[in-house]
């Protein structure tokens, strides 16, 4: 082990809290071979070691880390593990029946998987699974966008057992919003302490064999082979598990991964913790995570040592620059404790201690994807677009089937793409400066929104066209730029 890094302890609440040093792995010396080579030690990467490991005991496996295991958006989310995906009703609605019913069912039970390995394997994660609320708390619109969401959730074939409606009154028994109008709960997420899932499966797949150098970024990418600064490796497979981080990658056969990868960003803050006297009045007493139904992507949960952390939607960088600085501005700041304010009035005065925040990855039009290329020898899956907890479980599976050749549930999934390189089989996003001009011009017509109908005076001509300019938006996003 290398001398201890303080500047990771200080990432998010999440490492501050771990009783480590961050004293990095060795990195990468020599040549060495391997059967599977993965670029990354965050959740995709682990994930697909371990069930690797797990399903072919015998693979050769190493890992590189540019930094240390998690240091990316696996130690930064908001610790939701969310039993779907990122667009998945556009992707899993033109499936016959009883498919539809099959991906249904494997998405909402990520959460039960995690929960199986984390139980399995002794990572204490502060796991909890108790659903999530979308809530439709500051004004009338939101309560119709919700039911409408559910309406198209049932016409997926989804029961009342996965979403059911809550009343105000229903409402309140998990959380307490003054003035909400209702909302949506399912029993399909968990909520857990990112950092401590992270290391923790570090440290498994260390013990089932999988050899991790970290501070060995890669610096050339062939077809079966890997350099770093120091050493090399030669391997039957390659993934890159880097998903925002794909701009740090050369380009693979002139193909730059980054195309196909748009890195966002969101930001989050701690309180200070919470009196039991407060919680009383807010409830959360289960580890439900909670977010509320507006087009600024809000999320919260209460952690094990009783603090409210809540993000929200954050940007995204001229060329597709990642942002290293998570030093939140006031106004970063202020945006969030405003809108948790206007939840819970009762924490206006509360202390923030942390705030901190993470790039993750988009995919073009906001799907997910998992695919192996046999030509290459290349697997690869991102485009998680800020659900990659629970997403990049399924990934790790899904991979690991790919490769050993496997014929499963997962690999016949819509968003599989078998056999094709990653530069046929995604659509790249559009150049610059389209990306950064149509994105920052959503994100803007989405915050406008959220004022005006946040707004009890503005006038209902205004209100109309604000949910008209945003509901065109973000077809746009999704089918256009997206």
């Amino acid at each position: 082990m290398s001398a201890p890094n303080p500047a990771w302890k200080n990432l998010s609440l999440w490492t501050s809290q771990l009783a480590e040093d961050f004293a990095p792995r060795p990195a990468l010396e020599g040549q060495t071979q391997a059967d599977i080579a993965i670029i990354g030690a965050g959740y995709t990467g682990l994930w697909t070691a371990y069930y690797l490991k797990t399903r072919a005991p015998y693979l050769r496996i190493v890992i590189l880390e540019a930094e240390t295991a998690g240091f990316g958006a696996s130690s930064r989310n908001g610790g939701w593990v969310i039993g779907g995906l990122l667009g998945e009703d556009r992707l899993v609605g033109h499936l016959p029946e009883p498919r539809r019913q099959e991906t249904w069912r494997l998405v909402t039970a990520i959460p039960d998987e995690v929960g199986r390995v984390v139980a399995a394997e002794g990572i204490d994660c502060d796991f909890r699974k108790a659903g999530m609320l979308y809530c439709a708390a500051r004004y009338p619109e939101q309560a119709v966008r919700l039911r409408g969401y559910l309406d198209s959730l049932r016409r997926e074939g989804l029961s009342e057992e996965d979403y059911r409606w809550l009343s105000p009154a229903e409402l309140s028994r998990h959380v307490r919003i003054s003035g909400a109008l209702g909302g949506l709960y399912s029993p399909h997420c968990a909520t857990i302490h990112p950092a401590k899932l992270v290391r923790g499966l570090a440290q498994v797949v260390e013990r089932l064999g999988v050899a991790i150098h970290e501070r060995s970024a890669v610096t050339v990418w062939q077809p079966g082979r890997l350099r770093t600064a120091e050493g090399s490796v030669a391997a039957d497979w390659i993934i890159p598990a880097v998903e925002s981080f794909a701009g740090s990658l050369p380009p693979l056969d002139g193909a730059a991964l980054s195309r196909y990868q748009l890195p966002v960003h969101s930001l989050i803050v701690a309180t200070e913790p919470l009196g039991h006297d407060v919680w009383a009045g807010i409830g959360l007493d289960h580890g439900q995570a909670f977010g509320e139904f507006s087009r600024q992507v809000t999320y919260g949960q209460r952690t094990k040592d009783n603090r409210l952390v809540f993000g929200a939607r954050g940007g995204y960088r001229f060329g597709g620059r990642i942002r290293r600085d998570f030093t939140l501005t006031a106004e970063e700041t202020a945006l969030r404790r405003r809108l948790f304010t206007d939840l819970f009035p009762q924490l206006k005065d509360v202390r923030i201690t942390h705030s901190w925040g993470g790039n993750l990855g988009m995919g073009r039009r906001f799907q997910p994807h998992m695919l192996v290329d046999r030509e290459s020898r290349t697997a690869l899956a991102g485009g998680f677009g800020g659900e990659g907890v629970g997403a990049t479980n399924l990934a790790g599976r899904t991979l690991a089937d790919l490769i050993l050749g496997r014929d499963s549930l997962e690999t016949r999934q819509p968003w599989v793409i078998p056999d094709k390189p990653f530069a046929k089989a995604l659509k790249p996003w559009e150049p610059e400066p389209l990306r950064f001009l149509g994105y920052n011009a959503i994100v803007r017509s989405f915050a406008s929104e959220d004022a005006v109908l946040a707004n009890p005076h503005s006038p209902a001509w205004r209100r109309r066209l604000a949910q008209r300019v945003s509901e065109r938006m973000e077809a746009l996003m999704i089918w256009k730029i997206g």
